[in-house]
């Protein structure tokens, strides 16, 4: 991790934990907004304004939280507005490297090596983890946000002067249950799985192993009545939120994380769901099964050996 700025330890998936040895996530760092105008958003400061080729997004194919911002990306046709590099998904000693693997990439706007150098050119006095997704301004040369949840909203709507495309991703009509959901999922199923994939106590893993599955339950028992999304008929945030951990459950969380009391396919409304949405135009160049099991098996910690299954071969 970066200590004022400066890459001090090996990468570790596991910065902080309580006193039952629940994993505990950093919380991210840089909180501004782009919006239309350039005005300050919720949080952060102004200067942001949303406008073509000037802001380019750092992600990984494994992380689930990236893939949120490329997903949104995609369905509000922005792919043309935003650019993108793609770090290795193999974890190393100083975290996300760039190139070196098959459909990652260099660092062409900064000619760096690993993403925390990023962090450490914008902030020499920083202290955690440097992680993706990262939203890069370049005409500033700075970091606009590295909050997934942030990201996913803003692209929402940031950009509409420019392209009016896609879902609304965030519907007045349902705002209130998508914030319920939200803090749902994210408590016992999106953050669920790493809490038992980094346990570090027999009591924290069984507490988040229950957690998981009872919310899968619930998912299930919702999708039985044949809606098409969480919602209804209109695709949200939330259904974003939920893919993505979805998409990497047979192939990481199952068997790396512990998660196996059953697989995703062994629950037909859930996985039906799941491949409705990868089905959903844009989508499918989100998921990257290779980099998923590569970046997931490539954590020292869970699997020393580095050793990476050669099933599952499909999602």
């Amino acid at each position: 991790m970066l200590v004022n700025g400066i890459w001090t330890q090996k990468w570790q998936p596991v910065q902080q934990k309580d006193e039952q040895g629940r994993f505990i996530r950093q919380t991210s760092s840089f909180r501004n907004w782009i919006t239309p105008d350039g005005t300050a958003g919720i949080t952060g400061k102004a200067g942001f304004k949303a406008e073509k080729d000037r802001y380019h997004l750092y992600v990984a194919y494994i992380c689930p939280w990236a893939c949120r911002t490329l997903m949104a990306r995609s369905l509000k046709g922005l792919e043309g507005i935003i650019s993108v590099s793609v770090v290795n998904p193999n974890l190393t000693d100083q975290g996300w490297k760039f190139g070196d693997f098959p459909g990652s990439h260099q660092d062409e706007l900064n000619n760096f090596t690993y993403l925390h150098e990023l962090y450490s050119q914008i902030d020499p006095s920083f202290t955690g983890r440097a992680t993706v997704p990262v939203l890069w301004d370049k005409q500033s040369k700075s970091i606009v946000n590295n909050e997934s949840a942030d990201i996913l909203r803003m692209l929402n709507t940031a950009f509409m002067d420019i392209v009016d495309h896609g879902p609304n991703l965030y519907p007045s009509m349902h705002q209130a249950e998508i914030e319920q959901m939200n803090a749902f999922l994210y408590d016992n199923l999106n953050n669920g799985v790493y809490q038992a994939g980094f346990a570090s106590s027999q009591k924290a893993y069984e507490e988040a192993y229950h957690n998981v599955f009872n919310a899968l339950d619930i998912m299930e028992t919702r999708l039985s009545d044949d809606r098409n999304f969480l919602f209804g008929e209109h695709l949200t945030e939330t259904d974003i939120r939920l893919f993505v951990t979805l998409v990497r459950f047979d192939s990481a969380y199952y068997g790396l994380f512990k998660c196996n009391r059953n697989t995703l396919k062994e629950m037909p409304y859930l996985h039906q769901y799941m491949h409705r949405i990868l089905a959903i135009p844009g989508i499918n160049h989100t998921v990257h099964l290779d980099h998923i099991k590569a970046g997931y098996y490539s954590v020292k910690t869970i699997n020393p050996n580095g050793i990476v299954p050669l099933g599952p071969n499909t999602i």
